[in-house]
């Protein structure tokens, strides 16, 4: 599956969430922003300042971007402070502080019932800086976010823009770190038997796949298969499936008007009652509430 490809589907999979941004300033040490149930990020409109985290400080500067890819805790800070150092951010949608600050920042955030499985993938914390030759698109976009956040008008054009940014910030996280191919899938695998078990299971859902008939998929013995599956994706074969189809269903639901009966079908769910079981299960809410949260927009992908 090509990059471009995963991150259309992720932004179809925050588009069920509640998107809000607002300009922040700050003073001496920073902030901090505790882990809540999304994704986001933030554009530094004046810095210098720092990422912090649980890993080592990173130092940004105007323009860069911090995508917070599954809600982590983090902090932005004048100085690399120890993360509990810095004072937590009130969240809501406040105007910035008055007077003077020593850096300021645009944070963009999608409220969900859980992050894609596609930023679950990706690492937690990861940033971005635009170059004025090679990305002129993000830094309009963000020039346009910094401006539409604050203006009239915000709650019609928000959503669109900050979907806008996202895309573009990772399309350039892509190419910087991991190159112009096609991907396999989330996550990215080395070893070819396992590739080929991860095509097969995201090209197939609806198949009757088992650990054994994925390991002959692979070409692998099924022991040594769910050894190396587990050590490659970071979950069991049988427990990466389930993701996946459930994904799938949710993407269905989201895109289409096809009764859920057929998309138990269709990703491998023999009724929908086995279907909504283990999706309320993953979402947290039945596949009606969930597909009551977005427009139906009919696709080609409903067979």
């Amino acid at each position: 599956m090509a990059v471009v490809d995963l991150i259309s589907e992720m932004i179809r999979a925050v588009r069920v969430g509640g998107a809000g941004a607002r300009l922040i300033r700050k003073t001496a040490p920073g902030a901090r922003f505790a882990a809540f149930e999304g994704s986001g990020f933030h554009v530094i409109t004046t810095g210098p300042c720092w990422l912090v985290s649980h890993d080592e400080p990173v130092r940004l500067d105007t323009g860069d971007i911090v995508l917070v890819t599954s809600g982590g805790e983090h902090g932005l800070s004048t100085e690399p402070l120890p993360l509990h150092d810095l004072p937590l951010v009130e969240m809501g949608p406040f105007p910035p502080a008055p007077g003077p600050a020593d850096f300021e920042f645009l944070c963009g955030a999608y409220h969900l019932q859980r992050a894609p499985r596609y930023l679950r993938a990706l690492p937690g914390l990861i940033t971005v800086s635009p170059e004025p030759g090679r990305h002129p698109v993000l830094r309009s976009l963000v020039g346009l976010l910094t401006e539409d956040a604050t203006g009239p008008g915000a709650a019609a054009t928000l959503r669109a823009v900050l979907d806008l940014v996202l895309v573009q910030a990772l399309r350039q996280w892509h190419e910087d770190n991991q190159g112009h191919g096609d991907d396999q899938g989330p996550p990215r695998v080395t070893h070819p038997g396992i590739a080929a078990a991860l095509r097969e299971i995201h090209d197939k859902p609806h198949h009757r796949w088992s650990v054994g008939t994925l390991s002959e998929a692979a070409g692998l013995p099924r022991a040594a298969f769910s050894r190396l599956f587990t050590a490659a994706v970071g979950q069991a074969p049988t427990a990466y499936l389930t993701g996946w189809r459930l994904h799938r269903a949710a993407q269905l639901l989201r895109d289409t008007d096809a009764p859920l009966a057929r998309i138990a079908s269709q990703v491998g769910y023999s009724t929908e009652f086995a279907l909504s079981a283990a999706f309320r299960r993953e979402y947290g809410v039945p596949p009606g509430r969930f597909r009551d949260t977005v427009p139906v927009l009919p696709s080609p992908t409903a067979r």
